[in-house]
């Protein structure tokens, strides 16, 4: 496989060229390094742009504006190869305002091809024979300058994002699947950053909902100190202090120094620095009156199975499901999710017109199975 060259780029008349000359492309590879490992508010602190014959390394650190870039991105004419594209579609979005059109994910397409293995570095090994190092994949990428040697890691794998796309793609198309793994792409393309919630830290927190009120409201309290401290010295929450930590305190609610070193996780630093504020924290939370303790909020009842034999119907379409991904060599959630069989049952279409009114199904699962799919839910228990 010829190397392609590498040109690293950090001013913003460099960028104008690059986007005029990426705009003749008909297909790149992408990919992006984030600083997400040491910094508060992640932030993406290396774009990779690979065509056929060269790498561009663009540095949004030190260039103000990446706009240029957007009609690139926009356009349905040029393919973006990326793999596993969720986080970097949400990013490029979040501090770009960048758009992706005709996305091509190599995971999506490694995943409707049967593939166990679905790492871009599984991939590159099966197919090229390609070893690839992760040595600088915990890297803090918002320190300049970037070696040489972190540069040459970072294209290493948008290089072989085309000819990787091209190999699947002919796979899929002998499989015919590639309209499966277009819509997914579509759809993935259009995915953006979640929204902040809007309420108790706790929400997020596994193993929350387990806890009695007292001992959840211990836990905010010292998520919202963690969160406070992250903020303030620009470090990610899980820095600062461990969720197993915060969970045990939680728990065992200590009131005196000698208390909190008997917390599995917490160093004697982390005790020096913040010890005195959990201890507070704690007593006051445990002195909170009862109708002041967070709550979670109420959740939305599941929609009830009014079909007749409900259970029933459920039961017939996973076996249905799980046959035919055995048949496809195939994971089962990649026919159809369980939530997606919760739905159907629900609705109960009776044609194919029926079940393409069904916002939860994709247009290919009906056109592979949409008449099975039918059929089962005609059936008569």
């Amino acid at each position: 496989m010829k190397k392609n060259r590498d040109q690293f780029i950090e001013g913003q008349i460099e960028l104008f060229k690059v986007a005029e000359s990426l705009e003749k492309e008909k297909i790149i590879g992408v990919d992006l390094e984030g600083d997400s490992m040491f910094h508060y508010h992640e932030k993406v602190c290396l774009l990779q742009i690979s065509t056929q014959h060269q790498n561009f390394l663009i540095d949004p650190l030190s260039i103000s504006d990446l706009s240029p870039l957007m009609d690139f991105f926009r356009s349905r004419e040029i393919i973006k190869v990326f793999h596993g594209a969720d986080f970097d579609i949400r990013s490029l979005y979040r501090d770009f305002n960048i758009e992706v059109n005709s996305l091509f994910d190599t995971q999506i397409a490694a995943s409707f091809l049967g593939y166990k293995e679905l790492s871009l570095a599984s991939l590159l090994r099966d197919k090229f024979g390609i070893n690839t190092e992760k040595k600088y994949q915990k890297k803090d990428w918002s320190q300049r300058p970037l070696s040489p040697s972190m540069l040459s890691y970072a294209v290493q794998d948008s290089s072989h994002l085309i000819p990787l796309s091209r190999i699947l793609e002919k796979e899929l198309q002998s499989q015919n699947r590639l309209f499966c793994v277009k819509e997914e792409c579509e759809l993935l393309s259009k995915v953006r950053p979640a929204q902040a919630i809007d309420g108790p830290l706790f929400l997020k927190f596994k193993g929350a909902q387990k806890l009695d009120p007292r001992t959840r409201a211990v836990l905010e309290a010292i998520l919202q100190l963690r969160e406070k401290q992250a903020r303030k010295m620009d470090r990610p929450p899980f820095k600062i202090m461990g969720n197993s930590a915060i969970l045990e305190i939680a728990k065992r609610k200590p009131s005196s120094e000698q208390e909190l070193k008997e917390i599995k996780g917490l160093s004697t630093k982390q005790i020096k620095k913040l010890g005195s504020s959990v201890l507070a924290k704690t007593e006051k939370a445990m002195n909170l009156k009862d109708n002041k303790i967070p709550e979670f909020p109420k959740k939305k009842k599941k929609t009830a199975l009014n079909k007749p034999g409900a259970s029933e119907y459920v039961n017939k379409l996973k076996t249905w499901r799980d046959n035919t991904a055995n048949k496809l060599r195939l994971e089962p959630a990649i026919v159809c999710t369980n939530s997606q069989i919760q739905s159907l049952v629900n609705a109960s279409p009776e044609t194919i017109a029926q079940l393409r009114e069904m916002r939860e199904i994709r247009n290919w699962q009906r056109k592979m199975f949409g008449k099975e799919i039918c059929s089962i839910l005609n059936t008569t228990i």
